[in-house]
């Protein structure tokens, strides 16, 4: 059975969605972004145990500090390249950012190639169904674009904005798939 809680969050975000087997954290992610069409939204609203841990770690991020625990959390259809992808995001620092095509050199090192497709490290960043918790919001373009959220550009400015960075450094898109 698969669960849903509502977090609110303050007002410079859009509220958030939680999922759940009923143990785990098992999706999180920005009410209306267009990353709702990859979770479960028709099913029980309960207030589970995982639920709140999650809604502590939040509480704790959105007043501006780096939580020192992580909710647990289950990730369903994970490749062994989406894990890797994953387990470098969650090496980015709070306050810090990462490119695409720097995850995409760390693994082609990691596997002893030459090259790796920062397109496809993308994709990956993108089908990241734990929003946050795993920083995909850290990773931005190589020409410090902050493009592929699919929590919406509002939302990644916001949370990078949270963190500490000066946005005059960054390139906001105004149009194209990224907003």
């Amino acid at each position: 059975m698969i669960y849903k809680y509502r977090y609110r969050t303050p007002n410079d975000f859009s509220d958030m969605i939680m999922n759940s087997d009923g143990e785990s954290l098992t999706g999180l992610w920005f009410e209306g972004s267009r990353d709702s069409s990859k979770h479960t939204m028709n099913c029980e609203e309960k207030n589970l145990e995982i639920f709140q841990e999650t809604s502590r770690w939040l509480d704790i991020y959105f007043g501006g500090k780096n939580p020192d625990f992580i909710p647990k959390y289950r990730i369903e259809n994970l490749t062994s390249f989406r894990q890797e992808v994953i387990d470098i995001m969650n090496t980015i620092d709070f306050g810090r950012t990462i490119t695409y095509q720097d995850i995409s050199k760390m693994i082609a090192e990691k596997r002893g190639i030459l090259k790796m497709s920062a397109q496809a490290v993308g994709g990956a960043v993108g089908w990241n169904p734990i929003c946050i918790i795993i920083p995909c919001h850290r990773v931005i373009g190589t020409n410090a674009s902050l493009t592929g959220y699919g929590g919406g550009i509002q939302n990644k400015v916001a949370l990078l904005k949270l963190e500490g960075h000066d946005m005059s450094k960054f390139i906001i898109p105004t149009k194209g798939t990224a907003i």
